[in-house]
């Protein structure tokens, strides 16, 4: 386990600094092989138009183009080039003791938007560094690393790809590796700006309630970091850089990921992270070539440990999705006991033969997307409904969405709208609570979710905006598309942020990585045997995995424990 620094800002202030001097790793060793660096330039593409990137490639003396070759990216690759860091020296002293495997160096500056005529250029970095999109991260992988794969065997293995960045710099490099963990695991961040400029402050909360990617990250900042002696709470607008760095690590632990901090005592400059930089390559490349798993929390186990909404209290890292059927619409768990999905051809029965009921909506295994709604023995309940999200209650009570409102048809076959109105910009998902008092109403644009209750004559009453989701950093939609509520009242809903769990209270407490990159489109528990299950529906393909959650079927409503307040 790491241990944290606690440090108050009196003491930052009034912290002495030390002088660091680069080591024996970041000077010339003539033993070393030394490896070429040239320059490079890469024309514009479609994630920053217009805009060229100057880079320069490091290719160890020991490169060898018949195997497969990792990789780092250094942002701001000029400053890492330069006498205070000496990142090839640093390589080939590292790579010719065997601390390194050999590895390619891609140093790529941030791009400059030329001026028309006498104009004022568009300095891109702040934009390409600080975004939390994956903007950033697919350049790297569709046009910066295509570019250099033209050249050079580049190891298409995630573990083998490392990135580098100092400042806002160090901003982009996590965000690259946690919106492209298929791509990058490795970070290294000095002197890390994760405070409030571009909503980088917000990613300690959205570390702790996310499910743990499999990204190692070494963190290095420095206590006088914007500091004065007179400002010891730090002359930043955006806040604190050493202790938000502190915050970061901390999350990290949380949530079970492979982090450290060191802690230096100059401010907002390399010499500490120039010194150390050997060491920190050395623990970011430790035990390679074995690959960077996603891990529990180490504290799991131990007295203390409040399992209160947590990722670990749901599901296991040991327990990943696994792939059921490769064309899904929708699933659901039927009360024949079987697992029902909506396919491109019918409804098929997981485990079993197809059943052909083509182009419907499936009643009682509240299956929804087809055009028809018609029950698991193929009698047709309503034409035409083109149901988005659909639930059924004990009583044989169905609600759908459709358009912008909700109807109902209930046991004898009556059709009435339950609840219309503008409030709701996209109705799409329904869920019923255990008990089925209450019903669960996403909005695939707004970040809020809708709870209702059901009136005595089945029509919606009391509805409150009541989950708060968060939102994907680019685009403007929530993309809840799908909800499904667990035995304790906890409301799952597919999003484009992931599969996000809010406590009975509707908070948002933790968050699930999707089977794929693709987003969720459908959720649903089922119970097998003694095993319970959550299916997910992402690009077209069914999934599942083991949960330590149980849902609750529609044949058997059960009461609701009292939710955390």
């Amino acid at each position: 386990m790491n241990k944290i620094l606690l440090l108050t800002t009196a003491a930052l202030g009034a912290a002495a600094q030390q002088s660091y001097e680069l080591g024996p790793d970041s000077q010339l060793q003539l033993a070393a092989p030394k490896g070429a660096l040239t320059k490079h330039t890469l024309a514009p593409g479609k994630y920053f138009p217009g805009t060229p990137h100057n880079y320069s490639l490091y290719v160890p003396k020991q490169y060898d183009a018949t195997k497969s070759t990792p990789f780092m990216i250094f942002l701001d690759g000029s400053g890492a080039l330069g006498g205070g860091v000496r990142a090839p020296i640093v390589f080939d002293n590292l790579i010719a003791k065997g601390e390194l495997p050999p590895m390619i160096g891609i140093f790529i500056d941030p791009g400059v938007l030329p001026a028309r005529g006498d104009t004022q250029s568009r300095f891109e970095r702040v934009f390409e560094y600080d975004s939390l999109s994956d903007r950033f991260a697919n350049f790297l992988v569709d046009e910066l690393i295509a570019e250099v794969a033209k050249s050079y065997n580049l190891s298409k293995d995630p573990n083998d790809r490392g990135l580098y960045g100092v400042s806002t710099g160090a901003v982009g490099a996590f965000a690259a590796a946690w919106n492209r963990p298929d791509q990058f695991r490795r970070v290294l961040s000095f002197i890390g700006t994760f405070v409030a400029m571009k909503g980088a402050d917000g990613l300690p909360a959205l570390i702790r309630k996310t499910e743990p990617r499999p990204i190692r990250i070494f963190l290095q900042a420095g206590k006088n970091d914007h500091i004065a002696p007179n400002q010891p709470w730090g002359t930043f607008y955006g806040g604190s850089w050493p202790i938000n760095n502190q915050v970061m690590l901390e999350a990290f632990l949380f949530a079970g990921y492979d982090a450290k901090l060191v802690l230096g005592d100059e401010g907002h400059n390399m010499k500490h992270g120039g010194a150390i930089l050997p060491e920190a390559l050395r623990w970011l490349w430790r035990g390679y070539p074995a690959p960077i798993t996603a891990k529990e929390p180490e504290a799991l186990t131990q007295p203390g440990w409040d399992s209160r909404g947590k990722v670990s209290s749901i599901v296991s890292a040991s327990a990943p999705w696994e792939k059921v059927l490769d064309d899904a619409r929708s699933v659901t768990q039927a009360n024949d006991g079987g697992i029902y999905a909506a396919t491109g051809t019918g409804v098929a029965k997981i485990g079993g033969p197809e059943t052909k009921i083509a182009g419907t909506t499936l009643v009682r295994a509240g299956i929804a997307g087809g055009k028809h709604i018609t029950t698991l023995n193929g009698k047709i309940l309503a034409e035409n409904a083109n149901a988005k999200g659909i639930a059924v209650t004990e009583k044989g009570d169905v609600y759908f969405t459709s358009g912008n409102s909700i109807t109902r048809i209930d046991a004898s076959g009556e059709r009435t709208v339950a609840w219309k109105t503008s409030e709701i910009a996209v109705p799409t998902g329904l869920a019923l609570s255990p008990d089925q008092a209450m019903l669960v109403v996403t909005d695939a644009q707004s970040r809020f979710s809708w709870s209702f209750q059901i009136g005595d004559n089945g029509a919606l009453i009391n509805g409150e905006p009541f989950y708060r989701l968060e939102m994907p950093e680019a685009g403007w939609r929530s993309e809840a598309v799908a909800a499904t509520i667990d035995s304790i009242g906890q409301v799952y809903f597919a999003t484009a942020q992931g599969i996000q769990m809010c406590e009975a209270n509707g908070r948002v407490a933790a968050i699930l990585n999707s089977p794929t990159r693709d987003r969720v489109t459908d959720i649903a528990f089922a119970t097998q045997g003694n095993q319970d299950w959550l299916y997910a529906v992402a690009g077209g393909k069914l999934y599942r995995r083991a949960v330590k959650v149980k849902g609750v079927p529609v044949w058997a409503p059960a009461k609701l424990p009292r939710p955390p307040l």
